[in-house]
């Protein structure tokens, strides 16, 4: 099954329910969970908003999963990266490796690290896929946040699901040529995809900044506003 962020923010039980206050709460709960710095506070969180996104939202498990994934494989190396190589205090571990060693503090950084973005995640979540990125921008908008940021965000937003479309489809044309039946040929194959989207990349900055040029670009993109219930 592919992740459609998109289509699953748009196709949820809570995707009519008010932005206005899905932004407040996953505003009000990042808040809290940055500034208590409580273990147990980040759990409850992660459990209690992941209860809504299936549960409530009707969202299915295996896409929140995906979601999760990607930044989850990037906490673990930043945690990783924590544990052996920052840290002044006691040494409680040695590697025994280049003379890498786990500190006190070290420790204590990664795992509060670690527990504060499990508990900003699902908050995250919440408000990526249960509402729709119109809507999102439509509640910035109101709330007078600057537009060059609503436009950035938005050309962000359109950029990475094009990149993720090019990667699927290039992905999947190496494993139909055995790109990944070996260990080797799977790190021959991704260097090749890094290289190749890095230049697509360039290529598909290009071709948007003709697209908005020919639709008449002023140097600022008009925002969906829903229409007003009678």
């Amino acid at each position: 099954m592919k992740f459609d962020m998109d289509y699953i923010a748009h196709n949820n039980a809570l995707t009519e329910s008010n932005p206005y206050v899905k932004l407040f709460l996953t505003i009000i709960l990042l808040a809290l969970t940055l500034i208590l710095d409580n273990l147990y506070f980040d759990v409850i969180i992660f459990v209690v908003m992941s209860v809504v996104i299936l549960g409530v939202a009707k969202i299915n498990y295996r896409s929140y999963l995906k979601f999760l994934s990607i930044p989850m494989a990037f906490l673990v190396i930043t945690c990783i990266f924590l544990v052996f190589f920052f840290g002044k205090g006691e040494v409680i571990y040695e590697t025994g490796i280049f003379g890498i060693v786990v500190r006190s503090d070290s420790l204590h950084y990664a795992i509060y690290t670690f527990m504060r973005v499990i508990g900003c995640l699902p908050c995250l979540g919440f408000l990526a896929l249960t509402t729709p990125i119109a809507n999102i921008l439509h509640c910035l908008e109101s709330l007078k946040v600057p537009k060059i940021l609503i436009e950035i965000a938005l050309l962000m937003y359109n950029t990475i699901f094009i990149f993720l479309n090019e990667i699927d489809t290039m992905k999947k044309a190496q494993e139909t040529r055995l790109g990944y039946h070996s260990y080797m040929s799977s790190f021959k194959s991704l260097g090749a995809l890094a290289s190749t989207i890095f230049l697509r990349s360039l290529d598909k900055s290009e071709t948007l900044q003709n697209s908005l040029d020919s639709r008449g670009y002023s140097g600022e993109l008009p925002v969906y506003v829903p229409k007003k219930e009678s």
